[in-house]
């Protein structure tokens, strides 16, 4: 059976938060103002971002649950449509409110409505996608008429100055000639922002507004051949393998290591991302789908940075892929890096553009570096 988004909408809370108020919202480490803020500011081009947090009392606006309710209210796939019609709900997020329950008990409790399944899916930045997956088969096979799926993300409770550890000079001094550095636990918190988007799925399309067929989704894992490479609530031993919280000596242990900040294996990062992304995974989707890039309207891809952005398309027309700059799509320069969000984002604001003509194909590409997930899907506009 045929499923189609039928809409989408996005929540980014409080007022846009320009670059050079980022620091004031956030904190500074040891009350020195950061060394590295504007070199990776310079590399990944974000200008504005969100921030669930009140720049006036630092307190938080929203949880998890609440960002993601908000999205959800804001769709509006036909006329008098309410939350008690939806009958699946599936959300994704790296960064729920608590360990348990799940988070799409949260923002079913939050959002009110009425009985219906739900899944929480967990992961990085393809978690968004694993809650899209499992809301698109449900559909598919006449489980449910409807799914709403969900990505979120509040990254600005890691990144308050109280969970951030001092940023050492020599890595300062190192980023300026090696801009991948900024994806470490020091520089993190100048890469991610808050946000949540939504996906209304039907077993038909709209008659008043175009919809978007979901023609495949395919999310492959490359764990069998990488250690981690992003993590949170752990630390990195010398081996490869990861020391969860629950085994230090105390809690308070953990807490005093930085084990719950997010971090990355920047060197791992920097050598296998970009091949995984393109050389390792595209060619199986190309065979198995006959992809041709001449048949791609829109390519969508979530990248972090646009530091990666010149790697992407030289790898992609390398393999005989490329698309030409002016079909790609993103809003991560005024939008922020919004996590499993980012791709929901992304698509809400396309979708809504007027832009979007009947028969175009758009490509969507969700990479995450937790340990080499990378999701890639086809939609058609009906």
């Amino acid at each position: 059976m045929d499923v189609f988004i039928t809409d989408l909408a996005a929540f980014l809370p409080n007022d846009p938060v320009g670059n050079d108020a980022m620091e004031k919202i956030l904190g500074m480490v040891n009350q020195i103002p950061s060394r590295t803020r504007r070199i990776i500011l310079r590399n990944n081009k974000i200008t504005n971002r969100y921030y669930a947090i009140d720049p006036q009392t630092g307190k938080t606006t929203h949880n998890n649950a609440q960002l993601t309710a908000e999205a959800i209210r804001q769709l509006k796939p036909r006329d008098n449509f309410s939350t008690g019609d939806i009958q699946c709900l599936c959300c994704g997020t790296s960064s729920p409110d608590q360990l348990l329950p799940g988070h799409a008990s949260m923002v079913h409790g939050e959002l009110g409505g009425g009985i219906c399944e739900i899944l929480s899916a967990s992961g990085v930045c393809t978690s968004g996608m694993g809650a899209f997956k499992h809301a698109f088969m449900n559909v598919a096979l006449g489980l449910t008429e409807n799914a709403v799926a969900t990505g979120s993300e509040l990254a600005s409770t890691f990144l308050r100055t109280q969970l951030c550890p001092p940023c050492s000079s020599e890595k300062s001094a190192q980023l300026e000639n090696q801009p991948a550095l900024s994806f470490e636990a020091d520089f993190l918190r100048w890469m991610l922002s808050d946000g949540a988007g939504a996906a209304f799925l039907n077993n038909r399309p709209r008659e008043d507004h175009p919809s978007l067929r979901i023609d495949w989704i395919d999310i492959l894992s490359f764990a069998h051949l990488f250690e981690t490479c992003m993590y949170a609530g752990a630390d990195k031993n010398e081996d490869g393998s990861l020391k969860g919280w629950r085994e230090y000596a105390s809690l308070g242990q953990a807490v005093n290591d930085y084990c719950f900040q997010i971090k990355q294996d920047v060197k791992l990062l920097n050598r296998e991302i970009t091949d995984t992304c393109i050389i390792r995974t595209l060619p199986l989707l190309i065979e198995k789908y006959a992809l041709d890039a001449r048949e791609i309207d829109w390519f969508v891809p979530h990248y972090s940075s646009e530091y990666f952005r010149p790697e992407l398309q030289k790898k992609m027309a390398g393999i005989g892929f490329e698309i030409p700059e002016e079909r790609w799509f993103t809003n991560l320069t005024y939008k922020g890096n919004t996590g499993s969000a980012s791709i929901y984002i992304m698509l809400e604001e396309l979708f809504h553009s007027g832009r979007l003509k009947k028969g175009e194909k758009l490509l969507c590409f969700i990479p995450e570096s937790g340990r080499f997930t990378i999701c890639y899907m086809l939609l058609t506009v009906v």
